[in-house]
């Protein structure tokens, strides 16, 4: 009589993603080789299209102090800033600046927009970081809970709640929570980053960063800390909310497509529970394609950033942006403009390289 020995079986999983090597010639060094390439024609493409929009309404000064100076002065400003030369003459000479980190100078207050993203740019990334903080809080989870009701009443409410989210605009947001949060509960502040006080306090600080968060914990200060908590979760919300619409979607999605994979058939056969299954099997492949979308996000919310710095006055590029458009600023606006779009490329270069690292169906 024969005796067959089965091997045991390994453990029923998600796919593990390979090793990726960076050694010479391994093709994820080609492919981060690849993508930091093309970040030189995509910033260029932008700055000249930002240079051409810009363009259209006519000179800056023009634009800026039109209203202000009579003919002659306007005219010996349009000579002295070279206004008057061959457009062609003027966009190179654009290009070259930006090559060396110049983005031009405010024509209002003759501020160079280099020193305006040392100044204000702390800011943005903050406001920034709390909303994909609130995004991934809000959307992750509830796009689980979707998935695993799905077909049900639940999932119908949080798919209606996800497009309630995208679509609701962020300055028509960030006034009802205004409205409800500190005029009719008047819990929360209702604009700005910080008190006055822990603003001063901020002031003295020799290596500030311009981060609220990181000076007020340098101070040591648990009530500036939480100052600087309090004012940002309006904030936080108003842009939040509009990225976790789309992450509740993709997680929902991608968590219904890992729940008939395989793998996941053959664990629901030994006896897994469907909540096992959506927190422990379909969890972690459903966060792969959020990885991919945080760069478009990322410009969404710079985008975003705009409407939202100026509705709670939170002082950064955006609100910055929208007084120079209300100035007529045009060479600020264009500068700024420049400025944010080589940080939507470069972002766009980082989650690309992270998105190769973990996600095993990139190819190069």
């Amino acid at each position: 009589m024969t005796t067959t020995v089965l091997a045991p079986l390994a453990p029923v999983g998600p796919p593990q993603a390979p090793r990726r090597s960076l050694g010479a010639g391994s093709p994820l060094l080609r492919f981060i080789i690849v993508r930091f390439l093309l970040i030189f024609p995509t910033i260029f493409i932008l700055v000249t299209m930002v240079f051409l929009l810009m363009r259209t309404i006519g000179d800056p000064i023009t634009a800026a102090l039109g209203g202000r100076l009579n003919a002659q002065q306007l005219a010996e400003r349009i000579d002295a800033a070279g206004y008057n030369r061959p457009l062609i003459v003027q966009y190179f000479e654009y290009i070259g600046q930006v090559a060396t980190g110049n983005f031009g100078t405010a024509i209002s207050d003759g501020r160079p927009v280099s020193e305006l993203l040392l100044t204000y740019g702390g800011a943005t990334l903050e406001l920034a970081f709390y909303a994909l903080l609130v995004a991934f809080i809000v959307g992750i989870p509830l796009g689980m809970v979707a998935a695993y009701l799905r077909d049900r009443w639940p999932d119908a409410v949080l798919r209606i709640v996800a497009i309630l989210f995208y679509a609701t605009p962020v300055f028509f947001a960030g006034l009802l929570l205004k409205l409800v949060f500190s005029v009719w509960l008047n819990v929360l502040p209702v604009a700005g980053r910080a008190s006055t006080r822990t603003e001063l306090q901020m002031g003295r600080l020799d290596n500030r960063t311009g981060i609220y968060l990181i000076d007020a914990i340098q101070l040591g200060s648990a009530a500036a800390v939480a100052d600087v908590l309090q004012h940002a979760v309006l904030p936080g919300l108003a842009l939040g909310l509009l990225t976790a619409g789309v992450f509740l979607r993709l997680v929902r999605t991608n968590v219904i497509g890992t729940l008939s994979m395989d793998y996941v058939d053959a664990a629901r056969s030994r006896g897994v529970s469907e909540y096992r299954l959506v927190r422990r099997h379909a969890y972690k492949p459903a966060l792969i394609p959020i990885i991919t979308v945080i760069g478009l996000q990322i410009a969404m919310l710079l985008g975003g950033a705009v409407l939202t710095e100026t509705t709670f006055e939170w002082k950064g590029l955006g609100f910055k942006l929208a007084e120079y458009l209300s100035a007529r600023d045009f060479v600020a606006v264009q500068g700024i403009v420049a400025l944010l779009a080589v940080i939507v490329a470069l972002s766009n270069f980082i989650v690309d390289i992270l998105a190769a690292i973990i996600d095993p169906r990139v190819r190069y």
